[in-house]
């Protein structure tokens, strides 16, 4: 079965979890045609409200140049 992967990714739960530290999720996930890991950690904030913590990678082990936009936020 094919299906459009761009801009799209997924998450599996971490089944070889072992430390506190390690990723409770990982995955993959493609933005505009480019493949990057993608992991998670759930976390509890100060006020007690759990949230997912997210973290990615450019799958080939390079990392992007920094954007060159530089007009500033608009003031409302």
């Amino acid at each position: 079965m094919e299906y459009e992967t761009k801009n799209r990714g997924a998450l599996f739960k971490n089944a070889d979890k072992t430390k506190p530290t390690d990723r409770d999720y990982g995955g993959t996930i493609d933005v505009d045609g480019t493949a990057y890991w993608i992991s998670g950690w759930i976390k509890t904030s100060k006020k007690g409200t759990s949230f997912l913590s997210l973290s990615i990678k450019v799958k080939d082990g390079e990392t992007k140049a920094k954007s060159s936009f530089n007009d500033p936020l608009p003031m409302w």
